[in-house]
């Protein structure tokens, strides 16, 4: 994917920091993709090994920017940084909550990044060269190892004052429900995030399966997969449904690991439909273009030089 760019322009670096994986992008500034790579993310050794990796990305990616150009570096990540602390909250990978991140970033690095919330790149990228563009107020949704969103409106993501416009991953829609990392429970990220289905599945069923298992195990109808999946099925209506009836955006736009299930866009639309506030609702609700991880793409276009 290429987008318009002027002979000043900056080669860009984004990176999208995921709870599975972090992937790298190195735009040149004509916009062609000159490198594309992912790498698991080593959440399981802590902040600084993550930290480690992401430096480790960008310095990758800038080896192959010639010398002397320049280069803007942007990263996309669960949660955001407050504009008073500079330190990380809200955030569903939970040993970046209270680190600085950006400030550690640019001392690892030597130079100036920008750090945006994951869910507002991806709705920025596919508003500008995805399946949002054209629309006026798009509701971006991402769906993977946590569920975030974000608001992009004509053309312009909007944050809000506290940078949580569009969250509705901790909005509690079951006050009995499991417990989220968040301090609430029963967010619409336990009921259809991969791993909060997977939660859900192992609490009820003593046995640990994967989100794509799951799925899969839907198709071959095995009973158990047959059940909870459907129960993600309802729970993804009943949430976006009542988003729907909030917001009435011009278009939903899916993306992350779970976009690529081929059943939101058919059962899982009339699950919506059946929640939402009008007996004829026609907002599309579209599978992203730029592939699911897309926002490291909107990453790479916030860069700061």
């Amino acid at each position: 994917m290429t987008t318009p760019a002027s002979e000043q322009s900056p080669f860009r670096i984004g990176i999208d920091l995921g709870g599975t994986k972090t992937e790298a992008l190195l735009l040149a500034p004509d916009g062609a993709v000159l490198l594309r790579e992912r790498r698991a993310t080593p959440l399981d050794r802590g902040y600084h090994a993550v930290l480690a990796a992401v430096a480790a990305a960008v310095r990758e990616a800038m080896a192959q920017v010639p010398a002397g150009a320049r280069c803007a570096v942007g990263i996309g990540i669960p949660g955001s940084s407050d504009e008073h602390t500079g330190l990380v909250r809200n955030a569903n990978s939970t040993c970046l909550i209270g680190r600085p991140l950006k400030s550690d970033l640019e001392r690892e690095l030597g130079r100036a990044v920008a750090l945006c919330n994951d869910a507002d790149c991806f709705t920025l990228a596919e508003c500008h060269s995805g399946a949002g563009r054209g629309y006026g107020l798009v509701f971006g949704v991402i769906m993977g190892t946590g569920c975030g969103g974000g608001i992009c409106i004509d053309g312009v993501v909007r944050q809000g004052p506290h940078r949580i416009a569009g969250e509705w991953g901790h909005l509690s829609v079951d006050p009995a429900g499991a417990a989220c990392y968040c301090g609430n429970r029963g967010c619409v990220e336990t009921k259809i995030s991969g791993s909060g289905v997977e939660a859900a599945f192992a609490r009820q069923y003593g046995e640990a399966l994967a989100m794509e298992r799951i799925a899969a195990g839907t198709r071959e109808g095995e009973p158990r997969c047959c059940a909870a999946f459907d129960r993600f099925l309802d729970d993804f209506g009943r949430c976006l449904g009542g988003l729907i009836s909030i917001l009435d955006p011009d278009a939903v736009v899916l993306g992350g690991g779970l976009s690529n299930i081929p059943e939101l866009y058919t059962a899982g639309v009339e699950r919506v439909r059946r929640h939402a506030f009008h007996d004829d609702l026609r907002t599309p609700i579209l599978k992203n273009h730029l592939g699911d991880s897309a926002g490291v793409f909107g990453a790479a276009w916030i860069g700061s030089e």
